[in-house]
This record gives structure tokens, C-alpha cells and sequence, in this order.
């Protein structure tokens, strides 16, 4: 009986574990589990009814049963509903623009408004986000571009995260632009590789600075509304923006940054000035740079650099000086004019825009939207801010501040009012974090 018992258990024990295997059949159970079941039934019903006139009831073994509890795979895998939601997602990039004025920069930042906080809120309200995702979004695998600083506009910025395949890529676009304010636009959405990833797979970014012709006047001359750029003064920037072009050390032109920190060397690949405009009396002048990635403040320092050399208030030579190991006092210029013009996917474009299955990260069909986006709300915006608010006309009265030179150490407690002005200027400017 034991021997008996013992095969019992050893057969019950193959058909509990068959519904793992879904691809074997049940008539693949050896034949002799079928015959030790019966002989089983009839030895237990034989001695119990020698001692009990009531016999016990034959219990029966039921495959689909056991399939069914809940401990075991079910005939699909047994995936939850989540992991099945999980499996369809797959990668997208989406191109969006958004003015800047008024956002503590693109990345969330508690308490405080950002475009991703208002990217978040839309993606949740049209399904992209759950409540998990929308406080964790690593967990859609979401990543933007650049992380954009305090008041810096977009025309491409290219996010990528992980949802479910789309039927009508268009009507999802404009289901998401309903729920974005106005100074927030998604141009379009792609699918991509599941490797993918907009920040890494970027090759490099472009960015404009429009700044206002007459920021360029000699220190020596009143700085008017009426100012014009001449050819020979565009020479001369061109030729002071050229000694920021390769590889260096950019320290001196970001925040809280040791010159022995390997993220401090950036490569620069163009940086040059456009075609002036003019726009409600005042000419405008948008100098265009190009670069792998940037730091937090690096192109504004370079720019206010630049602005105080053609003035006349610092010499070429504080460009060399910054390289060097020393803390050198550079000014910031206005973020209202800086706009990111576009991240470049070069290489992806080359390895998938032809496979047959992806597109390339181009985005021609969209450029009459874009250049749309961009003159109703990046332009009139800087040009707004320059005429009602002053904002570069007033920033140059402050260069005379700097030393651009190696920075004193300065007692924390220090109360004259140059310092506490100088301290509140930067605190107020400051975001953690880098700009890509």
C-alpha cells in the first residue's frame, strides 16, 4: 500500500505541473498514472468499507481545474493585466515648441511651474500617464532632449517615452495640445527604436541667442534704440565667438563646477551671427551655436563674455584666462533671447531612417508650424521684452560690476549692498542641474 501510495503521489504530482507546459498534450502522461489512480480508488474503497458501512466519495482529478489555481501560469503565460498593457508600449518621439517666459525651466521642479509639469499633466489626462508614471516618469522611460533653463524657449524639443501604438498619430496630437496651454505646442509624434533615448541618441544642439543689435555699442557711445550693426562690427564677433570652438574646460561659464571636472569639457562645433532684423524700431541680430551639449548658464556666460569684449569693457585675452584653473568673474546676459533651435539625431538617422520599419528624425513636413510657433510667440515675446521691460538695456548697465577677472573670496557675512545685489542675482538665476 505504500509503494501504491507512493506512485499515487508521484503521478498527481506530473499532472499538477503539465498546465506549465501547455505545448504537451494530456494523453503524453504515461499510461500508468491512469491505471495507479483507478487501483488507488479501488484498495482505499475496498479497506474503508470493511471498516465504515458509509464508503468515502472517489475524489476526482481534474486537469482544467488544476490549470486554474491560481498559483499556476494560465494557458496565455498567466500575465496580469498591467505586464500585458506593459508589453504593448513601444517607443515614440514627439517634437513640441513652448515659450519659455514664466517656466522655472523644462525639467519638474517642485513647487514650481515647468513645462514637463505641464507636459505631465496633459500626458495623464490623455492616458499616456498613469498615477505611477506621472509621479515616477522613468517608469514610461521619459527624457527630453536639453533640459532648458529659466526662461528659455523652444522652437524642437524632442521628447521620448514609452505608450501604446497609435491608430491616428494626428488626432492624438491634438488631443494633447487641448489640455497644454497656448505657449506649448506638439508639432508631431514618431515611432523609434526601443533603444532609443532623445538625450543620449543626440548627436548635437543648435540654439539661437537673439540679442539686440545696440548691445553691441562701444562703451564709449550712448546706447540707443537707434543703433544699427555695421558688416565690420559682425566680422569682429564673428571673430571673438570663434575662440569658443573646439574642445575646452568650460568652468568659468557654468555654476558650482570644479575646473578638474571631466563634464566641464564641451566641444563646440560653430558659433556664429545670422542676418539682422528689425522689429518695432529696433534692430535685432540672432547668433546661432552649435555644439554637442551645454551647461547651465554656458552659452549666456559666453554670450555676456562676448558682449563685454565688443564694448570695450573686458579684453579677448579673459576668454584664455578662463580656461585656466582660477574662478573668473563672468557675467550671464538675459535669458529671455536664448532658443533652442534643434536637437540633431545624425547617426540614428543613418543606422534606422532606412530600415523600412522607423522613420528619419527629420522634420520638414512640420516647418510651416514650427516657423508659425515660433514668430507668433518666441519672437514678439523677446522683442515685447526688450521694449517694455528693457531687458538687455538694462542688463548692460550691470557689466561694469565685473572684474572678468579671478574672483576675490568674499566673506558669506559680508553686508554692502554690491554684494547682497550680487548674491541675490545669482541665487535668483541658479537652477540645479545641467542644461542637457
Amino acid at each position: 500500500m505504500q509503494c501504491l501510495n507512493s506512485r499515487f503521489m508521484n503521478c498527481l504530482s506530473a499532472v499538477r505541473f503539465l498546465p506549465r507546459f501547455p505545448s504537451l498534450a494530456t494523453h503524453q502522461i504515461p499510461k500508468y498514472c491512469s491505471q495507479v489512480l483507478t487501483m488507488a480508488e479501488l484498495k482505499e474503497n475496498t479497506v474503508n468499507s470493511q471498516a465504515d458501512e458509509n464508503p468515502p466519495k472517489k475524489v476526482k482529478v481534474d486537469l482544467e481545474d488544476l490549470a486554474k489555481t491560481e498559483d499556476l501560469p494560465k494557458g496565455d503565460g498567466g500575465l496580469s493585466e498591467e505586464k500585458k498593457l506593459r508589453i504593448k508600449k513601444k517607443k515614440h518621439c514627439m517634437l513640441i515648441g513652448y515659450l519659455g517666459k514664466g517656466y522655472y525651466g523644462m525639467q519638474v521642479n517642485k513647487g514650481l511651474p515647468t513645462i514637463e509639469g505641464e507636459l505631465f499633466k496633459a500626458f495623464k489626462t490623455v492616458g499616456v500617464m498613469d498615477e505611477d508614471s506621472y509621479e515616477t516618469p522613468q517608469k514610461i522611460q521619459f527624457q527630453r532632449a536639453a533640459r532648458t533653463d529659466k526662461g528659455v524657449s523652444a522652437v524642437k524639443q524632442v521628447l521620448s517615452f514609452k505608450m501604446e501604438a497609435l491608430e491616428n498619430e494626428k488626432e492624438f496630437v491634438n488631443k494633447v495640445c487641448e489640455n497644454l496651454p497656448n505657449q506649448i505646442k506638439v508639432f508631431g509624434i514618431k515611432r523609434v527604436t526601443g533603444g532609443f533615448n532623445s538625450k543620449l541618441s543626440c548627436d548635437y544642439r543648435s540654439y539661437t541667442y537673439i540679442a539686440p543689435s545696440f548691445a553691441f555699442t562701444p562703451v564709449d557711445k550712448e546706447v540707443t534704440d537707434s543703433f544699427r550693426i555695421t558688416s565690420e562690427i559682425v566680422n569682429e564677433v564673428n571673430e571673438v565667438l570663434a575662440l569658443f570652438k573646439g574642445t575646452h574646460r568650460f568652468h568659468n561659464f557654468t555654476a558650482r563646477r570644479k575646473p578638474t571636472d571631466p563634464s566641464c569639457r564641451r566641444f563646440i562645433m560653430e558659433f556664429k551671427c545670422g542676418e539682422p532684423f528689425v522689429r518695432e524700431g529696433i534692430e535685432f541680430i540672432p547668433i546661432h551655436i552649435k555644439g554637442q551639449s551645454f551647461m547651465l548658464h554656458q552659452i549666456r556666460k559666453m554670450i555676456g563674455t562676448v558682449i563685454a569684449i565688443m564694448r570695450g569693457l573686458a579684453s579677448k585675452e579673459v576668454i584664455d584666462k578662463a580656461w585656466l584653473q582660477s574662478r573668473i568673474d563672468i557675467p550671464i546676459a538675459p535669458a529671455l533671447g536664448l532658443v533652442l533651435e534643434e536637437p540633431h539625431y545624425d547617426k540614428y538617422n543613418t543606422r534606422y531612417g532606412s530600415d523600412g520599419t522607423h522613420e528619419p528624425l527629420i522634420w520638414d513636413n512640420y516647418q510651416d508650424e514650427i516657423k508659425g510657433f515660433f514668430n507668433e510667440w518666441i519672437v514678439p515675446t523677446v522683442v515685447r521684452g526688450e521694449v517694455e521691460d528693457k531687458s538687455m538695456f538694462n542688463w548692460l548697465s550691470t557689466l561694469i560690476i565685473h572684474s572678468f577677472d579671478v574672483r576675490e573670496e568674499v566673506d558669506s557675512t559680508a553686508k554692502s549692498p554690491y554684494f547682497k545685489a550680487l548674491r541675490n542675482l545669482e541665487e535668483d538665476e541658479e537652477i540645479v542641474g545641467d542644461s542637457d
